[in-house]
């Protein structure tokens, strides 16, 4: 900008004029426009609320917001706009985040425990604070609701127990909407899925190495051409699951059960036992 000005006289604020017409232009095709509230702003609705109110966010404008570390007390946020808003370390237990925007936000340790995030969307998302991927750093969702919530994430070694991910959408970008920075295919090596609700969702393509599907009703759920070495399935419901082209190399399907109405698991080796 400064090289701008120094051209100095007209042509310098034309140029410049010219830079900031084009920045706004991005800025509208990415649809981010001017939050509603500021940070402090944000922070002093959540001091101020009596113990037990929900403080009120909803359709709210809260885009590349800075909302790190804050406590959001289980507040109301549907319909909001967060695409690139930080909430590292934030705690959004028990929120109510349904229809919500996350593309693009940071979400580094963020804890989703109990929330609601039905028909959000949360697309290449900062999840790590390094290219170590350090599982300490990956957010939680215990006992989420995660219904039709659609996700395109790296989430190595991410907390789903008990979540309700019915319908949910983990399946790859196009690649003609990726960056050099994202692969085309969700990543969740090592993710826990214990005792969820996964009926009908969409994993296909994605990264489910050593992942955890203990006890899960996958009923319906798709997986084909997914990576599922070491995958735990023991004691899940399997029912019209679909894993054709799936890697199922070493994965434990011990005391499944609805096994003879799923797809693609002809030569598994390690299908220890079916429950009838």
């Amino acid at each position: 900008m400064r090289s701008l000005l120094a051209l100095g006289g007209r042509w310098g604020f034309q140029l410049l004029a010219i830079f900031f017409l084009v920045a706004g232009i991005v800025g509208l095709q990415e649809g981010v426009h001017a939050a509603d509230f500021s940070a402090r702003q944000v922070a002093q609705k959540l001091f101020e609320a009596k113990p037990g109110q929900r403080v009120d966010f909803s359709d709210r404008n809260l885009t590349l917001t800075d909302l790190s570390h804050l406590d959001f007390k289980a507040a109301l946020l549907t319909g909001a706009d967060l695409y690139g808003a930080d909430l590292t370390d934030a705690k959004l237990v028990g929120a109510d985040l349904s229809e919500t925007r996350l593309d693009r936000a940071t979400i580094i340790r963020t804890d989703f425990s109990d929330a609601n995030l039905t028909d959000a969307t949360l697309l290449r998302p900062t999840t790590f604070a390094n290219d170590t991927f350090d599982t300490d750093d990956v957010a939680r969702f215990r006992r989420a609701r995660l219904v039709r919530l659609r996700v395109h994430a790296r989430l190595d070694g991410a907390d789903f127990r008990s979540a309700d991910l019915t319908e949910a959408d983990f399946s790859p970008l196009d690649l003609r909407s990726g960056t050099i920075s994202t692969k085309a295919s969700s990543q969740l090596p090592g993710a826990d899925f214990s005792g969820a609700v996964l009926k009908g969702v969409n994993l296909s393509g994605s990264n489910l190495a050593f992942a955890k599907f203990r006890g899960v009703d996958a009923r319906d759920a798709d997986f084909h051409g997914a990576d599922l070495t070491g995958a735990d399935f023991t004691g899940a419901n399997l029912a019209g699951v679909d894993f054709t082209g799936a890697n199922l190399t070493e994965a434990n399907f011990e005391g499944v059960r609805g096994l003879q109405t799923a797809k693609g698991v002809k030569g598994a080796q390690s299908v220890k036992k079916e429950t009838p």
